[in-house]
C-alpha cells in the first residue's frame, strides 16, 4: 500500500510539474483556449528591436493587447469571418510581407555593413567635398546695362547689401544681402565660380559676370578649409545608407535573374 501511495503522489507532482510548465508557456486561457506566451514575446521583441525599451508596465499593455486581440479573434471565427474570399487574400498578402521581411533581414544579416566599408564611403566624401569654401555675396538682374549701373553705384558707397535686396533677381539670396553663405566653387556654375575664385577676399567684380541665370556683381567676402562633419558623427547614417544601397542591390538582383513571363 505504502508503494502505491508513494508511486501516486509522484505521478501527481509530474503532473503539477507539467501543468506548470504548460501555464508558463501560455499567457491566459480565453474562454477554454490557451492563448501562447510567445505571441507577446514577438510584440516586446519589435518594441525592442525600434528601441523602446520593454518596461513591466508596457509588458502589462502588451498582455492586456494579446488578449484582447484574442477576444476580438475568437469571434471573428465565431462569425466565420475567416472563411471568407477577402480574408483569405488579406492573410496571403500580410504572409507575403512577413515572408519577404525575412528574406531581407536574412540577407542583411548575412552582408552586414562593416566598420572599414563605413570609413572608405566617409573618405570618398571626404576627398570629394575637401578643399576650400568660399564665402561669397552676389546680385543678379536681367540686362548687362543694369549690372554695370550696380557696380558704379557700390564703387561711390552705395551699400551692397542694402541694393542686393532691393535689386537682385536671385530670391534666395537678394532677401539676405545677397548672402551666398559657404559652399564649394563647384556649387556654381562655371563663369560664376571662376570669377569668384579670382576675387581677392573683400573685392568684388570690376564687370559683370554673365551666366545663363543673368549678370551677376560678385564680392567674395571670406575663404576657409571645407568645414566636413566628423567621422564618428555620421558614421551611422554612412552605415545606414550603405546597408540600404546593399539591399536594393539585392533586391535588383533578385528581379533581374527571375524569369517573367
Amino acid at each position: 500500500m505504502t508503494k502505491h501511495f508513494l508511486t501516486a503522489i509522484a505521478a501527481s507532482a509530474m503532473l503539477l510539474a507539467l501543468a506548470t510548465t504548460v501555464n508558463a508557456q501560455n499567457l491566459a486561457i480565453v474562454n477554454g483556449k490557451a492563448v501562447p506566451k510567445a505571441r507577446m514575446d514577438q510584440l516586446a521583441g519589435q518594441l525592442a528591436r525600434a528601441g523602446r525599451p520593454v518596461t513591466p508596465d508596457v509588458e502589462g499593455q502588451l498582455r492586456t493587447e494579446v488578449i484582447t486581440r484574442e477576444i476580438f479573434m475568437q469571434e471573428a471565427q465565431k462569425r466565420g469571418l475567416d472563411a471568407s474570399d477577402d480574408f483569405r487574400v488579406q492573410l496571403e498578402l500580410a504572409r507575403q510581407s512577413i515572408l519577404i521581411g525575412e528574406l531581407f533581414r536574412d540577407f542583411q544579416k548575412g552582408n552586414p555593413v562593416t566598420d572599414a566599408d563605413v570609413k572608405a564611403e566617409y573618405d570618398k566624401f571626404a576627398a570629394a567635398n575637401g578643399g576650400k569654401e568660399y564665402k561669397a555675396s552676389h546680385i543678379l538682374v536681367e540686362k548687362e546695362a543694369d549690372a554695370k549701373a550696380i557696380i558704379a553705384q557700390i564703387k561711390k558707397g552705395g551699400k551692397f547689401a542694402d541694393i542686393a535686396k532691393k535689386s537682385s533677381k536671385d530670391p534666395g539670396s537678394g532677401a539676405n544681402g545677397g548672402d551666398l553663405d559657404w559652399a564649394a566653387a563647384a556649387n556654381y556654375v562655371k563663369e560664376f565660380s571662376d570669377a569668384m575664385i579670382a576675387l581677392e577676399k573683400g573685392k568684388m567684380t570690376d564687370t559683370p559676370v554673365k551666366s545663363q541665370f543673368g549678370y551677376h556683381i560678385i564680392r567674395l567676402d571670406d575663404t576657409r578649409e571645407a568645414q566636413l562633419p566628423k567621422f564618428d558623427d555620421v558614421k551611422p547614417q554612412i552605415s545606414q545608407q550603405l546597408t540600404q544601397q546593399k539591399l536594393a542591390k539585392f533586391q535588383e538582383d533578385l528581379r533581374g535573374k527571375a524569369k517573367v513571363e
